[in-house]
């Protein structure tokens, strides 16, 4: 009967000596323990060139931070080296909050996502999903919201879960399990035969009852908040994006409203009109990719404080992946960026996430550069990032900034992100919670 009682993570980690051999399965059940002895029981204090505060945009030099447990209690040009205090000098660099991504897939790696999900199992890929948590952090994220597992049901509460216990190392995450969509929506298997049956990549709910029924599953299986896919497919005609509306206001809102019940939040696939604008009215957490956003529904997010989640990352990476790619994509990355100019002038909240999975974990920051590239500027983005980031997780005021009593979640990045914001895909060194999980080369 013992067996019975294994978790979801301990098994896939069992099957991994089948799908992947020995190695790797002694490697991901190594994790725990290589984590555990990174945590240090005396006082820490980081010293780099510079530290940036992300809420005013000063720029403190020479960067001190002391961190005691998993929080930090000090911050300044100079801190209290306690007795016994491990002092780590991270030479020319800036100390920062670590970088979240509020819209990551982990259980999608490149390759054709369409086949990724039928041909290869819910354990084979759980395991590379923990690969991918740890690429994440180890490139500087230290909190993500996972938007989907896209066919892999509840396996994301199993990662969250180990990664909160110590067992595998990756950044704190918010995770919607299976994202929910219609009969023939945006993740149906609509290009395979019907005969075939081929599963949604998402689950299914074609009326506020059954977006009821689905959020109750969801969360009996702990899931943190919802996500509704709300557009698609999408299509350019004549220069301008058509993509069909999924859910009305009315729905979204059932979903709201019983989200609300335990605590969670809604966030959308929104790509254009009108769904944006529904999603806008019925008030949800973020419009993701939001490629189309009337100057109605930019009034309401401006009002209701609705960040959009540009996702610039994935469209750049599917145009770059083939012809067929850049013939479909470029049209629509372009219209993008106009929009987006638009939508910075008329002064909506912003969030950062990349969409990583069908591109490789770890090189998401290229968003940050992608949101500067087309017309922020950088403190604008890293604050995008950090202190909405933070937001729109729920951890506001435990995370995203460099302050006594938030948690210890910091990174090092060479030069000044200020003046070069490719140097947070630079990152040399991070810590999550007081635990040093990377630390530049030289200082090993």
């Amino acid at each position: 009967m013992a067996s019975a009682c294994k978790t979801p993570i301990v098994s896939a980690i069992e099957k991994a000596k089948y799908v992947f051999g020995w190695t790797l399965a002694l490697t991901l059940a190594g994790h725990s323990q290589l984590f555990a002895q990174q945590a240090a029981p005396h006082p820490i204090v980081l010293h780099a060139a510079h530290l940036l505060e992300i809420d005013t945009g000063r720029v403190i030099t020479p960067g001190e931070v002391l961190v005691v447990g998993e929080r930090i209690t000090a911050v300044g040009a100079a801190v209290s080296h306690p007795a016994g205090a491990q002092v780590i000098d991270l030479g020319d660099t800036t100390l920062l909050p670590g970088l979240i991504d509020a819209h990551i897939h982990l259980f999608l790696h490149p390759g054709a996502e369409d086949l990724q999900t039928v041909e290869e199992s819910v354990p084979q890929r759980t395991v590379l999903a923990v690969l991918a948590a740890r690429d994440d952090l180890m490139a500087g994220f230290t909190a993500e919201r996972d938007m989907g597992t896209e066919g892999a049901g509840s396996a994301d509460t199993a990662v969250r879960d180990a990664i909160n216990k110590g067992l595998i190392v990756g950044p704190r995450l918010r995770i919607s399990g299976n994202a929910i969509d219609i009969l023939g929506g945006h993740e149906d298997a609509n290009r395979f035969n019907p005969a075939q049956q081929v599963l949604s990549n998402a689950t299914y709910a074609n009326s506020a009852d059954e977006i009821v029924a689905a959020i109750r599953q969801q969360h009996k299986e702990g899931s943190d908040f919802v996500k509704m896919y709300e557009t698609g497919p999408d299509s350019m005609r004549d220069g301008v994006l058509h993509t069909p509306y999924q859910y009305t206001v009315a729905q979204l809102k059932t979903a709201i409203d019983e989200t609300a019940r335990f605590g969670g939040v809604v966030a959308v696939h929104a790509m254009g009109e009108p769904g944006c604008l529904y999603a806008a009215q019925a008030g949800v957490a973020s419009i993701d990719h939001a490629s189309q956003l009337s100057d109605e529904t930019m009034r309401i997010m401006k009002s209701k404080n609705i960040p959009a989640v540009p996702t610039f990352a994935i469209f750049e990476y599917f145009m770059n992946a083939s012809q067929a790619g850049e013939k479909r994509e470029r049209p629509m990355l372009e219209y993008k960026i106009k929009e987006f100019k638009k939508q910075i002038a008329a002064g909506i909240p912003f969030a950062v996430g990349s969409d990583v999975g069908p591109f490789p974990h770890g090189t998401q920051a290229r968003e940050l550069e992608l949101m500067v590239k087309y017309g922020m500027k950088p403190l604008a983005v890293l604050q995008a990032d950090m202190i909405n980031g933070a937001r729109l997780l729920g951890w506001a005021g435990q995370i995203g900034e460099l302050k006594p009593g938030y948690l210890a979640d910091i990174i090092a990045v060479p030069g000044s992100p200020l003046e070069d914001i490719t140097a947070v895909e630079r990152v040399a060194f991070v810590m999550k919670g007081g635990v040093i999980a990377r630390l530049p080369a030289d200082s090993r």
